[in-house]
Order: C-alpha cells, then structure tokens, then sequence
C-alpha cells in the first residue's frame, strides 16, 4: 500500500471530494468541501485517488511527536503537565493572618496553586525514582506507603482543582 501524501487530492462515497491536509502513522486527516475535516484510516478502501502527491516524509504528524515529547519530559524530569485550577479561584487570594498582632500576608491563589502543583510533580519524580532504584521490593513498597500518606496529607488542596482527575489521593478507608 502506497501512502499518499499532504496535497493529494480523493474521492469518498460518504464525504465526497477533499484534499488530505495531514498524514499520521495510522489516518489521513481529510478536508472535504462538504462536510469539512475528517479522519480516514491509511487502507481506506473507498478513497479514490484523483492527484496523488508523493509522501515526502515519514508518516508521523507534529501533534504526535509533540505529544511523545511532552510524556518522556514529563516522566523523567520535573516538567510539569498543565493542571487547571478551579474556576472559582482564579485571580483570588490566599490571605494568612497570624494569631498574634502581626500583620497579615496574602499571596495570589493562583501563585500558591502552582506552588502545591510543583510539591506533587516532585513527589511523582521520587515516586518513579524509587520504583526504578536497586532497593529490595520491601523497600520500595515502604518508600511508596511514605508517598501515600503524603499525598493523603495534602487531599485538603483538592479543593483548588478544576478536574478530580488531579486530585491528590492517599490510602483508601478500606484498610
């Protein structure tokens, strides 16, 4: 099967005539007059070809790559992911008063969130050093129940997420 490349112009019984405009490992990204952009499998049976246009280039697209980059960076280092906070919170402000008469201190929440997102992502790195360390499994499995209770200690920061997806998470009740 001979890949087509970005330009090439096709027919679809269901779409109609388009123009591929991208090209991943597994689809073309088709831009049809009808029905606009859609994504077809590379062994499509239905697609016509009208013009083909030779692929120049390995069949792999830049949001891809870009997103393969992002994983490894984010798995082995301290690049943190985007994490949105609630909407709620945005543009406020965390302010600490002290018991005694000194004066009081307020900080951006969004500032102090991104604070508490660097503590967790640390906290992931030292995860995944220890799992990948030459400690005996005894260790490893104290080490992670350290870890648990960490992030079962900061579960009163989830109020500041947008998504519970990234809510910190400790031991479950059931033990």
């Amino acid at each position: 099967m001979k890949i087509l490349g970005i330009g090439s112009r096709i027919d679809h019984p269901e779409f109609g005539k388009g123009v591929i405009t991208n090209v991943t490992a597994q689809h073309y990204w088709v831009t049809f007059i009808d029905s606009g952009l859609e994504t077809l499998d590379l062994d499509d049976a239905q697609i016509s070809v009208i013009e083909a246009v030779e692929d120049e280039v390995d069949t792999v697209s830049f949001f891809e790559v870009e997103k393969t980059l992002r994983n490894i960076l984010q798995r082995y280092s301290d690049v943190s992911q985007i994490v949105p906070i609630a909407d709620k919170w945005k543009g406020g402000k965390l302010i600490m008063e002290p018991g005694t008469a000194t004066q009081s201190k307020e900080v951006p929440i969004d500032t102090f969130f991104h604070k508490i997102i660097m503590v967790r992502d640390r906290i992931r790195v030292m995860e995944q050093k220890i799992n990948a360390s030459k400690l005996d499994d005894a260790e490893k499995i104290e080490l992670q129940q350290y870890i648990t209770r960490i992030y079962g200690s900061l579960t009163t920061f989830n109020v500041l997420f947008k998504l519970q997806d990234d809510y910190f998470v400790g031991e479950k009740g059931d033990k």
